[in-house]
């Protein structure tokens, strides 16, 4: 009986240490910066192209969308800032997207939960529209950046960026 016990215990801690081992498909990533007085912090997972079509395929254009993959993309800013001209308070909220062929919206929403499945445009405390442009080559993994004075989102062949001032 003890031995029994021994072994199924054994067996359990191994297949806890291989599913440990084993890497997310769209592991967990953070973007940092800081624009004017503003810290942003943007936590969000990276999903990988991996051959498929991503957007405009798996992420529709038109559709509301959690600007990465599991749960919804945070976007955590510690001062008051104007993006893209409209004000923003400081606190956190969700980043969600609608991307488009010639247009995407970007919305910051008080709601942050799993996914899009939740959101609600009622929660939206601003959109602003910004022109998608072509990356110089094709990014596998999305990844987010603070950079300058903008906020830039890229995957596959799409760079889209908002203007951030603190």
């Amino acid at each position: 009986m003890i031995r029994s016990l021994s072994i199924i215990l054994l067996a359990l801690i191994a297949t806890v240490g291989l599913a440990q081992d084993k890497k997310m498909p769209s592991p967990p990533a953070k973007a940092e910066g800081t624009i004017g007085a503003a810290k942003i912090t943007i936590d969000y997972h990276q999903p990988s192209a991996r051959g498929r079509k991503m957007l405009g395929g798996i992420n529709p254009y038109g559709e509301v969308w959690r600007t990465g993959a599991n749960a919804t993309t945070s976007f955590d800013v510690s001062a008051p800032v104007k993006i893209e001209g409209k004000d923003l308070a400081a606190g956190k909220y969700g980043l969600y997207t609608i991307p488009g062929e010639n247009e995407w919206t970007i919305i910051i929403n008080k709601g942050i939960k799993w996914g899009a499945y939740d959101y609600k445009q009622a929660d939206d405390v601003l959109r602003v529209t910004v022109k998608p442009a072509k990356t110089d080559s094709f990014v596998e993994t999305f990844n987010i950046a603070v950079e300058k004075d903008q906020v830039v989102l890229k995957w596959e062949n799409t760079m889209v960026a908002f203007k951030v001032k603190g």
